[in-house]
């Protein structure tokens, strides 16, 4: 690197202090997540200015390999405080970043090629995983392939164990992928004609199950048309097979309320429409030739066929609308399709980035000091997503700000009248997306296999000849850059620079602080974190730049403090008025994205945000409507369907730092002090490792709170030896005939037979005894888990393998702490700040985002 002068955090963070206008949190998810680091941490910008430049710098580069080529003015002018294009996160920090070896690509899905049903197939596709999800890239890919439960192998095992064990599988290795920071984000998808796929939509329904993956199952038009009418359903598996090895008959109205109730409860399974979005596909042109698309991302919004991966970048609706939040307000379209045809120029030159950093992987890879039997999955992996790559160039042209958009037109979102001028600035997008991938086709030359021919009855394509008969013209003549062009992606923490809102979610109203994305791993749909507000109207409104503006042109004081009863005045004023997540017409919102999928050539992420109180039959109503207005996927969140993702609290809070927590959804309700022990108690099974030994916890549980912990050591001649499915059980107090007490554990196995491992405390070394007892005595007086735990982390002990063992007690105790507990006394090591709260058994930072778990 030509600069090699380096910031310090506070150097970096006061100077994108400065350059966010005093937004802390903005200036923070800058410097931790986006500023340029090399593998020690070292920072190389001090503002977004420095890597605004390095981006406009290395795309200029490229774009003196063509003709009429933008200069690096050009490009940063676009970029410069992410007014206009806001690349995503894996190319805003991978461009021009020679210190990390990384990806620019967001997505990928992988997939083996012919019979992929074997223990070979599986590990490979497991290694590919890890492989892409290390160097940032989500992953998804499709379990269609594996056969169903009870089939016959030709191996030991006899019959085949199904799809959910290879679930959980792929879920651990991202889970694995996903610590230390590192990023890790999976997609499991199935065919409904699949005869496991039952197993598979019920399979996150089990507590601790496939926590590292995203689920969605895959629809097709007979299914719903058989669930809606009540009819029988066919599956078979091979699932597209035309003689099928098994063949089965059920009621497809049953599977379908599974999937809804399912939804309701905990949000997932998510729902792919497959045969909408095969029929809308450009790239399914030309599936013989490698692009069946098989699976999507974890988000959803990209459909791709394996080794094909894509890089996304956004742009700011908002930043178009002249005169924002009066009567004189219009939308500037002549200068939105002059940097819509930029953008999609650029992502063409971020495809050739891509192909630069897959160049430095493979020889990164070849110079590894790993025998070539070690490293050759890795190498082939990247051989088969450069090819692919190169072959149809496809990109993610998206936007952000929609529902700030349509707030500054004036428009109400999800009225008629809001999703026609939506819909317009889509057709408007992709005509110009398209015209500029066509002018590039000419300068540069069409994607490789190009054939007007194979894509002259594909419904996009009709679409955009209908609309632009001399598009359609000039596209057949000289052909097209790029093989797909668009998607509308969440734009997660990108969204908190640019004070917008991501994909076309609704502005959140300023009666909520913050909207961001907090789930530990980051693999799911683009969720909700709300805090309450404070007295004044200044503690927020940072947060809201875009309401504040319309407070600036109303002629309304920003530097008064308000009553929350003005604040409610001024809200029924603000064009954000009944726009929140629970006062849009969630039909409405279905029917705008059908409207606007039409002119997505990809797919939208969009998740339908509803209040706890709704009942499934919505649900089925939205996943229905969604199927019939044209959208090619859609998930629900109900309000506390699941645990961690969206935390709501109580308006009336009294105190600034209270947390108010209805019992009712506690995950456990602490008991009444329970001074003689019960003789059996429900008991979770927890293991650890300590010094590299592997440990059991037993956690006795009384009325779901924890009541005591044994540990133990497992696989030992003398410690203690379980299946490794053995999640849960029961501890049973035991009288000898001499008058002592033991513990002893029962189980049942998969057959339901049960296994007794008597004495439980014979098997503990005498000094852990002692601890576990006391850290028993102050669980069973109910002291506060979260207070335990910071009790346990506070000893001091003699040896350090009790104090790893120490370790292990916390991390075993953590999974009961109600999530939005503080912590109190705690400071993010990111951050600096005392902002802790603990969500899933994790810690996470409310002012940056960071979480640490373990």
């Amino acid at each position: 690197m030509e600069n090699l002068k380096t910031y310090k955090f506070d150097e970096a963070f006061e100077a994108s202090l400065d350059y966010f206008g005093g937004d802390e949190l903005a200036a923070r998810v800058w410097v931790n997540k986006y500023a340029m680091k090399d593998g020690l941490g070292n920072i190389y910008e001090k503002s977004p200015v420095d890597m605004h430049w390095r981006i406009a710098n290395e795309i200029a580069r490229i774009e003196k390999k063509y003709k009429n080529p933008l200069s690096a003015q050009d490009v940063f002018d676009l970029l410069d405080h992410f007014r206009y294009i806001v690349p995503a996160g894996s190319p805003m920090t991978g461009i021009g970043n020679n210190h990390q070896v990384a990806s620019l690509s967001n997505c990928f899905v992988i997939g083996l090629d012919g019979d992929a049903d074997s223990y070979g197939a599986i590990l490979r596709i497991d290694e590919e995983q890890v492989q892409l999800m290390k160097r940032r890239g989500g992953v998804g890919h499709d379990l269609s392939h594996i056969r169903p439960k009870g089939s016959p192998v030709n191996n030991s095992a006899l019959t085949s164990t199904g799809l959910v064990p290879f679930m959980e599988r792929y879920s651990n290795s991202t889970r694995e992928v996903a610590q230390d920071g590192r990023r890790g984000a999976l997609m499991l998808s199935v065919s409904i004609k699949h005869p496991d796929s039952e197993a598979f939509i019920d399979a996150k329904m089990t507590e601790g199950k496939v926590t590292g993956a995203n689920v969605s199952v895959k629809l097709d038009d007979e299914f719903m048309r058989d669930a809606v009418e009540d009819k029988p359903y066919i599956q078979q598996f091979p699932t597209n097979g035309k003689n099928p090895l098994i063949k089965k008959s059920i009621s497809a109205k049953t599977l379908w309320q599974k999937i809804v109730h399912n939804a309701w409860k905990s949000a997932e399974p998510g729902v792919l429409f497959w045969d909408t979005i095969i029929r809308e596909s450009l790239p399914d042109c030309y599936a013989d030739l490698g692009f069946r698309t098989v699976s999507t991302n974890p988000c959803g919004e990209i459909p791709l066929c394996p080794y094909d991966s894509c890089r996304l970048l956004s742009i700011n609706l908002y930043s178009y609308v002249v005169n924002p939040f009066t009567k004189d307000a219009y939308f500037d379209y002549e200068l939105f399709k002059k940097h819509v045809a930029l953008a999609q120029r650029m992502m063409d030159d971020i495809v050739d980035l891509e192909l630069e950093k897959i160049e430095q992987i493979k020889n990164k890879i070849k110079h590894d000091p790993q025998s070539e039997e070690v490293k050759g999955t890795e190498y082939h992996l990247w051989e088969k997503i450069y090819n692919k790559s190169g072959m149809g160039r496809r990109t993610g042209v998206g936007i952000t700000a929609e529902g700030d958009m349509i707030a500054a037109m004036g428009l109400c979102y999800g009225t008629d009248k809001a999703t026609d001028f939506s819909v317009n600035v889509h057709k408007t997008l992709a005509l110009s997306a398209y015209g500029s991938s066509v002018q590039m086709a000419k300068e540069r030359g069409a994607f490789e296999i190009y054939d007007a021919k194979r894509e002259e009855n594909n419904p996009f394509v009709k679409r955009i000849k209908e609309a632009d008969p001399k598009l359609y013209e000039d596209m057949t003549k000289y052909g097209r850059r790029n093989i797909a062009c668009l998607t509308i992606a969440p734009t997660g923490t990108t969204s908190l620079m640019t004070q917008t809102t991501s994909g076309i979610e609704p502005v959140f109203m300023p009666v909520y602080k913050r909207r961001r994305k907090v789930n530990p791993n980051d693999t799911d749909v683009h969720v909700d974190f709300i805090d309450e507000v404070g007295d004044s109207y200044e503690e927020y409104i940072v947060y809201h730049r875009k309401f504040l503006t319309w407070m600036t042109i109303n002629g309304y004081d920003t530097n008064k403090k308000y009553t929350q009863e003005e604040i409610d005045d001024l809200v029924a004023k603000s064009p954000y008025f009944k726009a929140t997540a629970n006062d849009v017409d969630w039909l409405m919102k279905v029917r705008m994205q059908g409207a606007i999928q039409k002119w997505v050539d990809h797919s939208i992420s969009v998740t339908i945000n509803l209040p706890n109180n709704v009942d499934e039959a919505l649900v089925n109503r939205l996943y229905v409507e969604a199927w019939k207005s044209g959208c090619k996927g859609c998930t629900v969140y109900r309000d506390g369907s699941r645990s961690g993702v969206m935390v709501s609290v109580d308006k009336k809070k009294e105190e600034k730092k209270a947390v108010t927590i209805n019992p009712d959804s506690m995950p456990c309700k602490p008991p009444q002090v329970t001074e003689v022990r019960p003789q059996e108690l429900d008991c979770d099974v927890v293991r650890f490792q300590n010094n590299k030994e592997k440990w059991v916890a037993f956690v006795g549980l009384l009325n779901g709170y924890p009541y005591e912990i044994f540990t133990g050591l497992q696989d030992d001649d003398e410690g203690i030896v379980l299946p490794k499915t053995t999640t849960k059980g029961r501890i049973i107090k035991r009288t000898n005939e001499d008058g002592s007490h033991r513990y002893d554990f029962q189980f049942e196995n998969k057959r339901g037979y049960k296994t007794t491992v008597e004495g439980l405390s014979e098997k503990f070394n005498p000094e852990y005894w002692n601890y576990a007892k006391l850290i028993s005595g102050v669980l069973r007086y109910r002291m506060p888990i979260d207070h335990v735990i910071k009790l346990v982390g506070s000893l001091q002990l003699a040896s350090e393998s009790i104090n790893t063992w120490k370790n292990g007690v916390e991390r075993a105790l953590k999974k009961y702490v109600i999530d939005g507990t503080e912590a109190e006394g705690q400071k993010c090591p990111v951050c600096g700040h005392e902002s802790l709260v603990y969500q899933e058994g994790c810690l996470i930072c409310k002012n940056c985002g960071a979480s640490r778990c373990g």
